[in-house]
This record gives C-alpha cells, sequence and structure tokens, in this order.
C-alpha cells in the first residue's frame, strides 16, 4: 500500500534475491505428521521468500512411493503436496523418475518458515526450490 496522502494504489512486491536451493533425500519415512527423518530444502530469508517451483530427481531406480513436502513454520510441519513416484529403472535409454511441480499460486513463506521434504521410500532423490527471498 502507498504511503499517506497517495492515491491508495498497490504496487507488487517483486523479490530481491533468487534462490536456487536444494536438498539430498534418501532416508524412507511413510509419515505425513511431519515426524521422521525430513530433510530441509529452502529457509525463508529474512523478509520472508517465495517458492514458485519445485523438482524432485531420482539418482537411482525407483519403486513406486511418494516425495512428501512439508511446511515448517519453526515449531509445526505441515503437510503441503506429495508427488507420487513411479517405479523406473534407468538406463542410457530410460531416463531416471523427476518430476516439477509448479504451484497454481507460489508459496509465500514468512521470516522463520521453510520447505521441507521426505520420501516414502528408501531411494535417492535431489530436491531442488526456485524463487526468491524478499
Amino acid at each position: 500500500v502507498g504511503a499517506a496522502g497517495d492515491s491508495g494504489l498497490q504496487f507488487p512486491i517483486f523479490t530481491d534475491t533468487a534462490i536456487c536451493a536444494s536438498a539430498a533425500i534418501a532416508t524412507a519415512n511413510t509419515n505425513r505428521d511431519g515426524t521422521g527423518t525430513i530433510g530441509t530444502v529452502y529457509s525463508a530469508g529474512a523478509d520472508g521468500g517465495r517458492v514458485a517451483y519445485v523438482r524432485v530427481q531420482a539418482t537411482v531406480a525407483t519403486t513406486v512411493g511418494v516425495v512428501r513436502l512439508f511446511i515448517h513454520t519453526g515449531a509445526a510441519y505441515f503437510l503441503w503436496k506429495e508427488l507420487l513416484v513411479t517405479a523406473i529403472t534407468p538406463s542410457t535409454t530410460v531416463e531416471a523418475y523427476s518430476i516439477e511441480y509448479v504451484p497454481t499460486e507460489a508459496l509465500v513463506l514468512p521470516t522463520g518458515y521453510s520447505l521441507r521434504a521426505s520420501t516414502h521410500n528408501a531411494e535417492n532423490f535431489n530436491v531442488f526450490v526456485h524463487g526468491g527471498d524478499f
């Protein structure tokens, strides 16, 4: 919102610093409540941050499972999104499993919040987050 005495126009807020954060996850965790082993993918900056895009890339053969994304408030975990994993055995002619998730509306995280990830099966994944800090 504009300063006092102006026309009351609102202007968009853009991120100041681009982020490409990542985490490697591999420990099996079937929980949806935030307990168990969960990797920190991205922690919002001093003024908060915006997650525009998530990419998950397997580095091994996969079996049917789930990669779970959680929002951590600094005190509690909340399941945000489940990304289904398909069974794939990579080779020179078959790419390893990967998925890209673009939220309908970017996820805005306040200061002190973070985006975290876990894998249902004990398989290796790299999780990438693209966005920016305010």
